[in-house]
């Protein structure tokens, strides 16, 4: 006796909503030898913060020993802390920043 059977494709369903990216914190530590007038000057350059936030950021890194600057993109947060450590290079200061995920 011969029977038909059916083919059934089984098709893998593809999640059509992408992804958000994965964002990365850019966090800035407190050292005995980088001013906080530089601090201040860094955030509001790299970080586009105005002046009293950066103060206000500038003192939460001091009194914790570090403080979140920002909340980017992978690239973006690799960005600002390269351009971040460049700056305090440049000034004759070990600041050390890093980005890590969120």
């Amino acid at each position: 006796m011969t029977t038909d059977t059916d083919v059934i494709e089984k098709k893998k369903v593809v999640d059509s909503i992408p992804k958000e990216p994965s964002k990365y914190k850019v966090i800035v530590f407190n050292d005995d030898h980088t001013s906080v007038e530089f601090v201040i000057a860094m955030l509001m350059t790299v970080f586009n913060y105005s002046q009293d936030d950066a103060l206000k950021l500038t003192l939460q890194i001091h009194n914790a020993n570090s403080a979140v600057a920002g909340i980017y993109s992978y690239e973006v947060a690799e960005q600002k802390v390269v351009e971040a450590t460049e700056m305090a290079r440049g000034h004759g200061f070990p600041l050390i920043l890093k980005a890590e995920a969120e």
